[in-house]
């Protein structure tokens, strides 16, 4: 069952959790858009809402923006084709804010700041790069950070961590991931793009920062979506903190 944070007549604000693809997955696996579309149909299965849609036609769920699947965080999605259309609109037009929180390997050189870089992205290996703004196909992703809290911890490994607040402007291809690994503060648990984190045996707790499988979950959490309501335009803003993992070491989050 999703977790709703704000619903009315044209929007859908939901959690969604780390792990879960944002929109239809091509694989049998679920995905948000369908779990929201189960949530829709049993809802007015309940209430025996009225529509106009074929009954067997499922609910629409219109997709606004994304979240990589390994990132969890606040979205929202238009039940309706003229919502929809309004949020995406908003978006391209800047006018949807979206702020993530993320612990990243080192210390950043500055505590506040901007990357601004141009990333090509590598449909066939699903990976992006920051290139030369000259390379074909190149892409400008901008984004501001903000240093929270920077911490020393001799376990899993010793390191400085930092826990950095970001404004993303662009919506590229794994961009926060890219940028901070190129600027190098890769994003803890990022396999991809990050440092390979030897482990023991005997992992820690969740609360430690590993899953009990021994897998590192992705230290990255959209915590804050505003936007303009397709209906009425009053801005919409909607938070919700991360917990467990690496964002449990942090004081400044407890």
């Amino acid at each position: 069952m999703i977790s709703v944070i704000y619903e009315d007549r044209d929007v859908i604000v939901v959690k969604k959790p780390a792990g879960l693809e944002s929109q239809s997955s091509r694989r049998f696996a679920p995905d948000m858009v369908s779990e929201i579309r189960r949530y829709l149909s049993q809802k007015r299965d309940i209430h025996k809402l009225p529509t106009v849609r074929n009954a067997s036609e499922p609910p629409y769920v219109g997709v606004v923006h994304r979240l990589d699947k390994p990132v969890g965080g606040v979205m929202v999605y238009g039940k309706n084709q003229k919502a929809a259309a309004s949020l995406c609109a908003a978006l391209q037009e800047g006018k949807m804010k979206k702020f993530y929180l993320a612990v990243v390997c080192g210390k950043l050189v500055d505590k506040q700041g901007a990357y601004v870089d141009y990333l090509r992205q590598d449909r066939k290996n699903n990976t992006s790069c920051i290139v030369d703004k000259s390379v074909k196909d190149s892409k400008k992703g901008v984004l501001n950070y903000k240093v929270l809290e920077v911490i020393h911890r001799e376990e899993p490994e010793e390191k400085i961590y930092s826990l950095i607040d970001i404004e993303l402007l662009t919506g590229r291809h794994h961009q926060i991931r890219v940028q901070m690994a190129g600027h190098g503060a890769p994003v803890w648990g990022d396999s991809r793009y990050g440092e390979r984190i030897s482990t023991n045996v005997e992992k820690e707790s969740t609360s430690g920062g590993l899953l009990s499988t021994g897998h590192l979950p992705l230290a990255l959490w959209a915590y804050s979506l505003k936007f303009p309501h397709p209906a009425t335009g009053k801005i919409c803003s909607f938070e919700l903190k991360p917990t467990g993992g690496a964002f449990d070491w942090f004081s400044s989050l407890r």
